[in-house]
């Protein structure tokens, strides 16, 4: 009886660890800052990766600079594939596999919201400056 108790002590141990380890990242942690924006040329180029959903989940970048979404995708065939920004009109299907470079300008502080064609993942970028 003590040893079935420990094992599945040690086994809720184990997989709380694994659950952590694979949430834990840049984009599901409060304070803790994604490293998907570069600045190549003039232009901050904000790297996002979609599939089952859009990783990191928020980004923070600069405002006032031109700025290019780009999203990657890799045998995606959810609906992270059709990606839509409200605010910007903007609706758009990405290959299943490749890059895809969105230009939205030179963007102002506040926060830029998108989601998914089935409005399950949502995505956003907080802009300051």
């Amino acid at each position: 009886m003590k040893s079935t108790i420990i094992s599945i002590l040690v086994a809720v141990a184990l997989i709380g660890g694994v659950v952590i380890l694979t949430r834990g990242g840049p984009s599901t942690d409060a304070g803790v800052v994604a490293h998907n924006v570069n600045v190549v040329d003039g232009k901050q180029i904000i790297e996002i990766r979609a599939k089952g959903g859009y990783q990191p989940q928020k980004s923070v970048a600069q405002a006032g600079i031109p700025t290019v979404l780009r999203f990657v995708t890799s045998g995606t065939f959810d609906c992270s594939s059709s990606v839509r920004i409200p605010s910007l009109g903007l609706s758009k299907i990405l290959p299943q596999t490749g890059v895809t470079d969105i230009e939205v300008g030179i963007t102002q502080r506040g926060t830029l919201q998108g989601i998914c064609g089935m409005g399950m993942y949502p995505f956003e970028i907080e802009f300051q400056g």
